[in-house]
């Protein structure tokens, strides 16, 4: 997926996880507008997204693809059901929770290589709100989307907690770290 999206695809995006969501829980959810031909083409060509949902404020499942493999619409829907279904850090969504679930949707550009001699160095190259960071040593991997820097806005605390994620410790630092960047376009519910 391109880093241009046509405009009026946001409310498609989420509205095509909801529904995804909806049609797993039995739920029915009002289809919203034909797309236009420019966003159905959008949502045939491959792209890779992130579905967040939230209740009252508070994460309550984010599940998506770091690299694009499949058609946006297919990786949106699939992920939507994942991160409500299936993120480990919590339960099965329930029928009761999907009315007020507020959903978002981060399409990701293609993930680039960063080129770093040191820590330092990787730390001093981040973009604080605008890099999703992929972390990668030995078999540990972990990602966090542009939007965590909204909790995490120091370089170092960010890739401390990327570290944890990635079930390394905070202070890891080896030839092996590999990183990698990207950037997103997120659409929320209204």
């Amino acid at each position: 997926m391109g880093e241009e999206l046509p405009s009026g695809i946001g409310p498609v995006l989420t509205g095509l996880a909801r529904r995804a969501i909806g049609q797993r829980l039995g739920v029915a959810v009002a289809v919203g507008e034909t797309p236009t031909a420019e966003v159905a083409a959008a949502l045939e060509a491959p792209g890779a997204a992130f579905v967040t949902l939230t209740l009252g404020g508070q994460l309550r499942g984010c599940i998506g693809s770091l690299v694009a493999h499949r058609p946006l619409a297919d990786d949106v829907a699939d992920n939507a059901v994942a991160a409500a279904f299936r993120d480990p850090r919590f339960p099965e969504l329930s029928v009761a929770e999907f009315e007020p679930l507020h959903v978002e949707v981060s399409v990701l550009s293609a993930p680039q290589p960063m080129v770093f001699g040191s820590q330092a160095e990787a730390l001093a190259a981040l973009r604080p709100g605008v890099d999703g960071v992929i972390f990668e040593a030995g078999w540990a991997r972990s990602t966090f989307l542009p939007q965590v820097w909204e909790q995490l806005p120091e370089p170092e605390v960010f890739m401390a907690h990327l570290k944890r994620k990635a079930g390394l410790p905070a202070a890891y630092w080896g030839p092996d770290v590999r990183l990698s960047r990207y950037t997103v376009t997120a659409f929320e519910e209204p």
